[in-house]
Formats: structure tokens, sequence, C-alpha cells
């Protein structure tokens, strides 16, 4: 179950450039064959061939390293989010659109929404591997 949830992660960060550990390296993810859970690949930079996804530790940076900037740009995601739903009759809590707006902001600036540092599925990245400043 762990493995599937670190591919979902890893297949939803795949637009932002996540780095990872692998063989003792860090490299960026190109990308991800998960048809197969059980035999999910991954593809790293300087390499052409496919590994396994349990040799590739990806970066992320724990919810309380969010900066006071960060949660500002995190507060207006939501409200352009909920700013969307509005129509003739308001705001719709039935849709789902501000909490994927979140989640795309979680990804973009690569939290561990998800807890995989704890699960020992990622680890956290040092404080300035993405520089999103």
């Amino acid at each position: 179950m762990d493995k599937e949830l670190l591919i979902k992660d890893l297949c939803a960060r795949l637009p932002y450039g996540v780095r990872g550990l692998h063989r003792g390296q860090v490299h960026e993810l190109f990308t991800i064959d998960s048809r197969e859970v059980n035999n999910a690949c991954v593809q790293v930079d300087g390499y052409d061939a496919w590994f396994s996804v349990d040799i590739f530790k990806p970066y992320l940076r724990p919810m309380s390293s969010m900066t006071e900037k960060e949660n500002e740009e995190l507060k207006y995601v939501i409200e352009l989010g909920l700013q969307a739903l509005e129509g003739e009759e308001g705001h719709n809590t039935v849709s789902a659109a501000p909490a994927a707006f979140e989640i795309d902001f979680y990804n973009k600036h690569h939290f561990d929404y998800r807890g995989l540092i704890e699960k020992g599925l990622a680890l956290e990245a040092p404080k300035d591997m993405y520089n999103l400043a």
C-alpha cells in the first residue's frame, strides 16, 4: 500500500521537477511507468534505463518548512479556487476545485502533504534544494 501511495505522489509531482536520491546521487525524476504497482519503474536524468521505483527516494519539504510568503501564496491560491466557484448561486461547497488548487500548490512547492517522510518513503529536502524564491 505504501508503494502505491508513493507512485500516486510521484506521478502528481512530475510537472514540477521532483528530485530524489538514486544510487547515492541526487537526480531529477523524468518519468514513471506505473501501470503495475509491483513493477513500477522510474527514469531519472543521466540514465537511459528504467529502474524500480523502490530505489528512488524523493526529496520533499515538511509542511512545517512553509515560509510566510508561501503561506500567503497558498491563501491566494485557495481564494482563487473559491472565486472560480462563484456563480449566480454563490459558492458551490460540493466542488473539489479549491482542494485541487491547494494540492497543486503543495506539489509545486514540494511539500510532503501525504506524510511520506514519516513513512520512510521520502527524504527531507535540504533547505535550498528547490530554491523556489
